[in-house]
């Protein structure tokens, strides 16, 4: 599949993957978790929300799925490692990020598509430094080819915007939230959490 999606702006500074690593793995291995689950809801809450957008719906059951399957791979390293679930908290990223969604039908859809664009390129981002960073065999494969299932799905939600919208309209709305995105992730302090 060739890539849609766009270059983040702000790059993550590559000591945040060894922030996590050293003193963080456990309750960033948590928060993933929670991520996947959340992701996997947030699929379907886009079929529920545009019943009326039958391009996209077989997709997004395949991306609920695998991000459900991601889910489950991750529970089970939590398992292997001793690591409860914790309960979810508000992520400040994607709290921020839901501020930048325009009201009006078509607006709120393509926003919401390709705000999860960027959200997946982000994670993408994130998992690439880990699995770079990391010395656990098995994590740094497991967080490799999250990696690149996150970059795919970037691509994906562009994907969608353009079976609705012109290019012209879609790329010019994902740099623009491409840019609010940056604004707000280097602003935010480092945390033991994907975003």
């Amino acid at each position: 599949m060739a890539k849609k999606s766009i270059d983040l702006v702000f790059q993550t500074d590559p000591s945040w993957a060894e922030y996590i690593i050293q003193d963080h793995l456990d309750e960033f291995i948590a928060d993933h978790a929670n991520c996947e689950r959340k992701a996997s809801a947030m699929a379907m809450s886009l079929i529920v929300k545009y019943p009326d957008r039958p391009k996209i719906i077989p997709q997004l059951i395949e991306i609920a799925q695998e991000e459900l399957e991601h889910f489950q791979q991750v529970y089970q390293i939590m398992q292997n490692r001793g690591i409860p679930l914790t309960k979810d908290t508000q992520d400040p990223y994607i709290q921020a990020l839901l501020k930048l969604l325009r009201h009006g039908r078509d607006d709120r859809f393509i926003d919401h598509l390709l705000l999860s664009s960027v959200i997946e390129c982000r994670g993408a981002e994130r998992f690439r430094l880990i699995s770079q960073a990391i010395s656990d065999p098995e994590l740094k494969t497991f967080y490799r080819d999250l990696w690149a299932s996150e970059a795919k799905h970037g691509t994906v939600f562009v994907d969608f915007a353009l079976a609705y919208f012109d290019e012209d309209t879609v790329y010019k709305r994902l740099n623009t939230l491409n840019d609010g995105e940056a604004e707000i992730i280097k602003d935010l302090p480092w945390r033991p959490f994907l975003h």
